[in-house]
């Protein structure tokens, strides 16, 4: 049995589960092969207060500092956030609050074997100095931003590369992801790309009439999901709905570009045919991939996007910008459109496209079920057995 240190920010958590929680899906799956045991390490941002006055920080002074999900047991220790200024100090910071609580995990009798590190900053840069600090070897994942935008920034471009070169062992999870880490000066031999799965037991056909029912949806309806940023292109999406009339947006994620896009729609005349759902849960999803007609990502940057995969495992096809792993994930006609120009004209056609014509749901499903999740587990276990018997070797052990 490899005992392994799940560290990361990105991981849900009581007040915040859906934060992460790709990795939290990748981590039971490993879990459930019966060969790796872990316990999860997931910082949060310290915070004294839990008004609601102060938004999102308030939020984090409530996360508990200890929980257990799906079995898994989670410590959150608490690490100082300067916002704004503080990027080139947060793994420093990531690092000694993580050092102080897995110092105590250890005294109190906790041992492991391997560092399982997910986004390389600030989290993978601060576990390769906790796997210095603590003798263990350190696995870090690329999952997305970590890779294609924040080496733009000197300071953590250089952390960056001097952990992935430290690490013991590369994920990324798609092979678009490889070029940054080999820009760095990495050895593209050393990077294992793993792409991850769906969870085609969740994620499924249901009865479609009842589902729009459910949801209200009477007319054409795209989805859009996602945080409410700039990247996500939601204000693409909605100038695209705007041209096409009869169609209906639906909108689910939350941000701070709330406000704007709320402005944007009534601004456009289309106020009435787009809908802000909010941050839903999980539970959700599978009925509204099920009731949409076709699922939109506008994306202008993304690793590998689990939420295409859903919808395809749903049945429903999708539209997407060919941005970095996008591309991996939609890869046949069944699966959906790439949009290779991110204008609202480009994303109109290719909607317009998906409604007139659209993929068998049954094909799209078919698809998406060549996307499990065993093949990455094995993957995982196999670096994981590779690293400890090097390092074992390294040290002259049998």
């Amino acid at each position: 049995m490899i005992r392994t240190l799940t560290f990361t920010t990105l991981f849900p958590n009581a007040i915040q589960p859906t934060h992460g929680v790709f990795v939290e899906t990748r981590l039971q799956r490993l879990v459930r092969s019966g060969k790796v045991a872990t316990r999860v390490m997931a910082p949060i941002p310290w915070f004294p207060f839990k008004a609601p006055m102060f938004g999102t920080y308030a939020r984090y002074a409530a996360v508990p500092t200890e929980e257990t999900r799906g079995g898994l047991q989670v410590v959150h220790p608490r690490y100082v956030v300067i916002p704004r200024f503080g990027t080139n100090l947060s793994p420093r910071l990531l690092f000694h609050a993580a050092r102080r609580e897995l110092t105590r995990m250890i005294a109190a009798g906790f041992d492991f074997d391997l560092i399982d590190a997910h986004y390389f900053y600030p989290d993978g840069v601060a576990a390769v100095w906790l796997g210095r600090h603590f003798g263990k070897p350190v696995v870090v994942t690329g999952r997305g931003s970590d890779l294609t935008f924040i080496p733009r920034l000197p300071t953590p471009r250089r952390l960056i590369g001097e952990a992935a070169q430290a690490a013991d062992g590369l994920i990324t999870v798609c092979a678009a992801l490889r070029d940054p880490l080999v820009e760095l000066g990495v050895p593209g031999e050393r990077i294992t790309v793993l792409r991850n799965g769906v969870d085609l037991e969740f994620f499924r056909p249901l009865d479609r009439d009842e589902q729009r029912r459910a949801w209200g949806l009477s007319r054409p309806t795209v989805l859009s999901i996602g945080n409410l940023v700039e990247l996500k292109g939601h204000d693409l999406v909605i100038r695209a709905v705007a041209s096409m009339p009869g169609v209906d947006l639906v909108i689910a994620g939350d941000g701070p570009e709330e406000g704007r896009l709320r402005a944007l729609a009534a601004e456009l005349g289309v106020g009435d045919r787009v809908r802000f759902l909010g941050r839903r849960p999980q539970s959700d999803l599978p009925g509204l991939y099920n009731a949409a007609d076709v699922m939109i990502l506008a994306s202008s940057r993304e690793g590998w996007a689990n939420v295409l995969l859903e919808s395809m495992a749903c049945g429903t096809s999708v539209v997407a910008s060919a941005v970095w792993g996008t591309p991996e994930v939609v890869a046949a006609p069944e699966a959906g459109e790439l949009v290779p120009e991110r204008t609202p004209e480009a994303f109109a056609a290719a909607l317009r496209r998906a409604l007139a014509q659209p993929p068998d749901r049954a094909a799209t499903r078919r698809y998406a079920e060549g996307f499990s999740w065993d093949d990455t587990t094995a993957g995982q276990i196999r670096l994981f057995e590779e690293i400890l018997q090097r390092r074992s070797g390294a040290s002259g052990h049998v």
